[in-house]
């Protein structure tokens, strides 16, 4: 390693090794990659079932939230990932791009460039697929997402037919033209294993490109900012050795939700006020660092099943069901998940032989991202406020009665014994609003943290470079304004596509 290079990007997840790659595939610009975690070499990564069992090792972060007021006030998990492929490398394996209204209401919050028809080209260059629509999906990329029907499992087909059977309609392909309805959803699945985009995009070139540097075991603890505040750099420990990089062009943050804001607030980017009072000297005062933090709320509905399910030959989870609770909405505001074993939440026991049907919505709780001390080694304060406004609360209500509803439709009588969560007898409105705040859980799509915008609160600009900072960039999901309508892991990788192109253009 050497101590100076064109381009420091910080974190080698779902966006980082994305950047990593693009800006060294023109051979002169050196890029350093810096990654917090190790290999991604544990054996589970790999397998598209086992994503569970990755959650609380050495990959994830296993970072928790603080209790959380509008859900029975106790802290929940919130699972990110510490390896090559970040928390691609550990999620469920869902690739959904989103609605094309939410990436107009980006534009519509001031994000311009940010609409769906200018994103869509970068969704497009991201991947290879066969069989679909070309004026929605791309041919020449390195993801190669693809739904699960060929080995897929019974249930999702109960699912799909179940849905169809009390109206909603089909889609056949949510990347494409119909993003919503039920259906079989993508999946970064290739040859039996899970696809990362450090599988796609950084293996393939690590070893034969000269100017990138991949650094591992490598954790960053501030950014470095000069007199004119012009970040110059990162100061890293790896193994142990405190290290610096010098960014000759510029510094790219690519930590996700959690850990990008947390860089900022490290190195006294962020609110003035909060910062002087954990003794972190000001460089640039910067109200909206941390705050902004948001997931799609989870809640499970889960089933006993009166015979034997057979095992899960892709991932836990093939079809979903995007509609919109409210009619006056310009896009789905409710996911309907099924999963084939009975995901529950901790605290309550699960029948022995399951499956769920998974809520979600789209938030319009805030929450935010705080320092808990000065150093590195204090834990992030991580709030996403989870039911912490009431229209999440109703949707979430709404949810449940619709995955009742499809659970009691023909399709599901071979399959069904009886629901164990919240269970058949909690029918009232306060019982099921008990159960709410005790189920509710993370989905792991935690964004808007280094929200990009115009206004006072935002932190990058539509170029996604810092305001008020000069040579650094953040661009993963904590840039996303508002959150997509569904799994985010796809987003984050558009995101990165067009930062390298806003890099390399020269873009400040």
């Amino acid at each position: 390693m050497s101590d100076e290079y064109d381009y420091v990007v910080v974190g080698a997840g779902s966006a980082g090794c994305v950047l990593a790659a693009r800006l060294s595939e023109d051979g002169q610009s050196s890029v350093l990659l810096i990654e917090a975690g190790g290999e991604d070499s544990r054996a589970e990564i790999g397998i598209p079932m086992a994503w569970p069992a990755l959650q609380g090792t050495e990959v994830d972060y296993g970072y928790t939230t603080v209790p959380q007021m509008g859900a029975d006030r106790t802290a929940r998990p919130f699972p990110r990932g510490r390896t090559l492929g970040g928390s691609g490398a550990i999620n469920g394996l869902i690739h959904l791009r989103g609605h094309r209204a939410d990436f107009d209401r980006w534009e519509a919050l001031g994000c311009s460039g940010w609409g769906f028809e200018r994103v869509l080209p970068y969704f497009q260059r991201m991947e290879s697929v066969e069989g679909r629509d070309p004026k929605f999906r791309g041919n020449t990329g390195p993801l190669r997402p693809a739904p699960a029907q060929e080995g897929g499992h019974p249930l999702s087909q109960a699912f799909l037919d179940a849905a169809t059977s009390v109206g909603h309609p089909r889609t056949d392909d949510f990347n494409g033209r119909d993003h919503e309805g039920a259906g079989w959803h993508d999946l970064n699945i290739v040859d039996g294993r899970r696809q990362t985009t450090a599988h796609a995009y950084l293996h393939p070139v690590r070893n034969s490109r000269p100017n990138l540097t991949v650094a591992t075991a490598s954790r960053a603890l501030r950014l470095l900012l000069d007199g004119d505040n012009r970040c110059t750099g990162v100061e890293f420990e790896q193994h142990g050795a405190a290290r610096t990089a010098r960014a000759a062009a510029e510094v790219i943050v690519s930590c996700g939700a959690v850990d990008s804001p947390r860089l900022l607030l490290l190195s006294g980017i962020g609110p003035g006020d909060e910062l002087r009072e954990l003794g972190i000297p000001v460089r640039h005062d910067l109200p909206g660092v941390g705050r902004n933090l948001h997931d799609h709320p989870l809640c499970p509905v889960v089933f006993a099943a009166d015979r034997p399910l057979p095992p899960a030959q892709t991932s836990l989870a093939e079809t979903s069901l995007l509609w919109r609770g409210d009619a006056s909405a310009h896009g789905p505001d409710l996911q309907l998940l099924c999963i084939h074993v009975p995901y529950h939440p901790p605290s309550m026991p699960p029948p022995d032989n399951g499956f769920t049907l998974a809520v979600a919505t789209l938030p319009d709780s805030r929450g935010s991202v705080r320092l808990s001390g000065p150093r590195p080694d204090d834990p992030p304060l991580i709030d996403p406020n989870y039911l912490g406004e009431e229209t999440d609360v109703r949707r979430l209500l709404q949810g449940i009665a619709m995955a009742r509803e499809i659970a009691a439709a023909p399709p599901f009588a071979p399959w069904r014994a009886h629901e164990v969560l919240p269970g058949a007898d909690v029918t009232d409105e306060a019982g099921l609003r008990g159960y709410l705040a005790a189920a509710v859980g993370p989905y792991f799509h935690a964004v808007g943290t280094c929200a990009m915008g115009t206004g006072t609160d935002a932190v990058v600009t539509p170029d996604l470079t810092v305001h008020g900072v000069k040579g650094l960039r953040v661009a993963d999901a904590s840039v996303m304004p508002s959150i997509v309508s569904v799994n985010t892991n796809a987003a984050t990788v558009m995101i990165a596509e067009k930062a390298a192109d806003l890099i390399r253009s020269g873009a400040r």
